[in-house]
This record gives structure tokens, C-alpha cells and sequence, in this order.
């Protein structure tokens, strides 16, 4: 439980696996062997007959395989300069964007997403840091958990505009995919678009209604700024805890009763690729030559794939959008979560989807190729029933 009295020092917090220069992670890490390993299918049906949230479970995560470990050292390489192009051009903008209001007294505050926005929180952090850059800018680097239909942590939030009541904040996520995410936490920030709020203008500070999440990929168009709109093998997207600082996806806690709570997954160290991904893409951030690019910021999302998502929920007849897991990166952690149904693909042989191919081989999932029909998503898994009533 968060002291009630802790205003100023978060240091004491951890940072997963990740250097504790790179992130402090707002999260009270439990023991694993306390928490119930649910099956998949278990979960599944509970989550889909309304007994269970999904955030009140955990199924422990398993080292990936042989196979699943070098498709995602593949992916690196391949995306390896895209990725670090993308963390340049974000912290080239957000330089441009707050070097007038910001300094080492009054830093920019990043607020990742746990878990998908942890890996590019780091990375952006780094290159904010980089004293070397043109972009150089002071920052600080949280991770706060969010859970759809819970919001995002708001003892976690508290905390954060208690210890830098002066600072702007942004927050990352990895990507998005029909933008719930977004929608929650546009709903979970609702409290504070009062301007006469003390802490409007910490966060509204691009303008009244304007949520400053930035992600790297944003197919669906809600972010307010974006490396690109396309859905692409961004590489941590292909795993989860051994890329995210060995920490489970979150736990939901009453926000009376403290922080959400997370599982750290000391068994898979040496599984880990955490630090190992972040050194890489940023080493190869350090190296870039190519010019850099001032990315467009948007004041309204624009939900441009709202349309493609009724279309696949009145095809398939799903009523509970929950089970579409649009964007490569979410329909493979839906496939090693989850219980998928089926698999769409833009193209059967695209080489960002050879994992997510792979593994639906591997566990005889349909495939079905739908060509520009599903743009600009190149994959989405369709979660099976599992309940009598969706």
C-alpha cells in the first residue's frame, strides 16, 4: 500500500530490469507464487461470462521458445534502424515542442504505459538524456499502469503530480490498435480537464480536451503524436515480460487499498532482453545519419480504422469488440494469451507476420488472407467465445 504521506521521493520504487536511471516503475510488485496461475482457457471463459475482469488474473508467463527467441532477433535486426529512427524523430518533436517551458528544475515528465510502453518510455528517455543529441531535454521517466475498464492507476498518477507539480506530462504506449486504450485514458483524465483544476495544465497543456499520449505506431489515430500510422514488426511488440523489464502484465488494486499491482518474473533472467534491446536500439539511435524529422502533433483523435472494426464485428457477429485484437504486435501477445479464434493477414506472406504465422501453425489457428480489407492493419486476431452470451 502507498504511504499516504509519500509526496516527493519515488526512488525507493523499482524499475524492473532496466537501469534505475531509465525508469521508476509505480507498480507493488507481489510475489508470483502468491498469485493464482489461471490456464488460458479457464481465463478465458471467466473473463467471458462476466465472473472474472481480466486484470484480476494472471496466467504465468513461460520463457519463449527456441523458434519464438530467434524470430524476435530476426525482427530486431530487420527493424532495427526503423525503430531507432522513429525514438529520434519523437524526441527531436517533444524538444521542439517544450524546450521553452521545460528545464532540469521543471522536467517533462514521460509516463509509460505498462507494459507495451515501457520499452519506448526507456529508449525515449536515453535519447532525451543524450547530451550528444540536438535534442537533448530534461526528463523523467515513470511507468503507470492502465486496465481497460479500470483506467489508469490514480494513486499512481497522484503521486507522480505531487512530486512535479510544475512539470508537463506525457504519456507513451508502444502502439494502438482500435484505441481503447486511449479511451480509457482519456476517461480517466476527464477529472482534470477543468482548467481552474491545479493540475490542468500539467496535463492539458497542449490545449483544453487534447490527451498527450504519443506511441510509436498508431494505426488507429488517436494519438496526439505518433512516430507513423502504420502497423509494422515493431520488436518488443513480439514479446512480453522479457522485453518489458520482467514485469507481468498489471494487477488491478482498489485504489483505496494502494498502487496496481505486477508480478516481477525472476525465473526468466536469463531469458531476459530488456536492457539488451534497449542498448541495441539506441546504440543504433547514437549511430543515425538521416536527417532529422519534426512529426506532426493532432489536436483531436481521428479514429480512422472505426469503420474496419464494425465492418469485422457485424461479419464475424461479435458484439464485445474486446475480442478483436488488431496491429501484428497485438494479435501475437493475443495469440500467446489468449484463446484466438482465427487469425486475419493482409498478406500470407508478408515477413512481419512469420511469428504470428508460426505460431498459429504451431497451434492449428485458421488463417484467413483478406488482403486490403483489414488495412492498415496487416494482422488481427478474432478471440473465440468461449460464453453463451458475448
Amino acid at each position: 500500500m502507498t504511504p499516504n504521506n509519500q509526496t516527493a521521493d519515488l526512488s525507493h520504487y523499482g524499475s524492473g530490469s532496466y537501469l534505475a536511471t531509465d525508469v521508476t516503475v509505480l507498480l507493488d510488485i507481489v510475489d508470483k507464487d502468491t498469485v493464482a496461475d489461471v490456464p488460458v482457457s479457464q481465463k478465458e471463459a471467466l473473463i467471458q461470462s462476466g465472473q472474472r475482469h481480466y486484470s484480476d488474473m494472471l496466467t504465468l508467463e513461460d520463457a519463449p521458445s527456441a523458434m519464438h527467441e530467434q524470430l524476435y532477433i530476426e525482427a530486431l535486426e530487420q527493424g532495427k534502424t526503423r525503430a531507432a529512427t522513429d525514438i529520434a524523430n519523437l524526441a527531436y518533436t517533444l524538444q521542439q515542442v517544450f524546450q521553452p517551458t521545460v528545464n532540469s528544475e521543471c522536467p517533462l515528465i514521460l509516463v509509460s504505459l505498462v507494459r507495451a510502453g515501457l520499452p519506448i518510455g526507456v529508449l525515449l528517455q536515453r535519447a532525451l538524456a543524450d547530451a550528444d543529441s540536438s535534442y537533448a531535454l530534461p526528463s523523467i521517466h515513470y511507468g503507470v499502469s492502465i486496465i481497460r475498464d479500470r483506467g489508469l492507476d490514480p494513486v499512481a498518477l497522484q503521486m507522480i503530480l505531487d512530486s512535479h507539480p510544475h512539470s508537463p506530462i506525457v504519456f507513451v504506449d508502444g502502439w494502438t490498435g482500435k484505441g481503447a486504450i486511449y479511451q480509457e485514458l482519456a476517461r480517466s483524465l476527464e477529472a482534470f480537464t477543468d482548467p481552474n483544476h491545479p493540475n490542468f495544465a500539467n496535463i492539458f497543456h497542449q490545449g483544453k480536451g487534447v490527451i498527450p499520449l504519443l506511441t510509436l505506431a498508431d494505426p488507429a489515430g488517436v494519438a496526439w503524436l505518433a512516430a507513423s500510422e502504420e502497423d509494422w514488426l515493431i520488436p518488443s511488440g513480439l514479446l512480453n515480460s522479457t522485453v518489458s523489464g520482467l514485469i507481468s502484465r498489471s494487477l488491478y488494486t482498489e485504489p483505496e487499498l494502494g498502487l496496481h499491482r505486477s508480478v516481477f518474473y525472476d525465473n526468466l533472467i536469463k531469458a531476459d532482453h530488456s536492457l539488451a534491446f534497449i542498448d541495441y536500439i539506441d546504440t543504433t539511435r547514437r549511430t543515425l545519419s538521416t536527417h532529422l524529422q519534426c512529426l506532426p502533433t493532432y489536436k483531436h483523435p481521428r479514429y480512422q480504422t472505426a469503420d474496419l472494426i464494425d465492418k469485422l464485428a457485424a461479419e464475424y457477429n461479435i458484439s464485445n469488440r474486446n475480442r478483436i485484437k488488431p496491429t501484428i504486435a497485438e494479435a501475437t501477445r493475443a495469440i500467446l494469451r489468449r484463446d484466438p479464434e482465427c487469425i486475419l493477414l493482409a498478406s500470407a506472406e508478408h515477413p512481419d507476420t512469420v511469428l504470428l504465422r508460426h505460431l498459429c501453425a504451431q497451434r492449428h489457428i485458421a488463417i484467413s488472407v483478406l488482403g486490403d480489407k483489414i488495412l492498415p492493419y496487416q494482422a488481427i486476431t478474432l478471440i473465440k467465445q468461449r460464453a453463451t452470451d458475448d
